[in-house]
């Protein structure tokens, strides 16, 4: 896998491009001179992750004949200042899934434990330094 970033200005927005041809921009914070203009490097982390496993518990929940009329995540990332560096890297992350629709709870369950421990690569990514758990809550 490869991507290309493209300096968009004199600052730190850049337009991100990988095998996909679709851009993502990147933008620093305005305390540093960015323009807000883009997503933050560490967002895009946290969104990965929730893209990544809610591809994969939405094929899982469609093999087992559940209809989700709606699916909302979110990515809660506590960072943890590397003492000597100026790192701040996940130390715990919280994915939780809201579903609407006449689903089954245990069926939600099992989609989510295998996103987590055997589908998403993204977990496997983020997970020997960073503590992933999940929640979910439907209608």
């Amino acid at each position: 896998m490869k991507v290309e970033l493209i300096r968009v200005d004199d600052a730190f927005h850049f337009e991100a491009i990988g095998a996909s041809g679709i851009a993502n921009h990147i933008d620093a914070n305005v305390d540093i001179g960015g323009h807000n203009l883009g997503s933050r490097p560490m967002e895009l982390l946290l969104m990965g992750l929730g893209g990544c496993t809610a591809i994969d518990v939405i094929l899982i929940l469609k093999k087992q004949r559940q209809v989700i009329e709606d699916l909302r995540i979110s990515v809660d990332g506590d960072r943890e200042k590397i003492e000597g560096t100026e790192m701040s890297p996940f130390r715990k992350i919280n994915v939780h899934f809201a579903f609407k629709g006449d689903l089954d709870a245990a069926k939600i369950e099992r989609a989510i434990n295998l996103s987590m421990e055997k589908y998403c690569s993204a977990t496997a990514q983020l997970s020997p330094t960073a503590e992933i758990t999940h929640s979910f809550s439907i209608n």
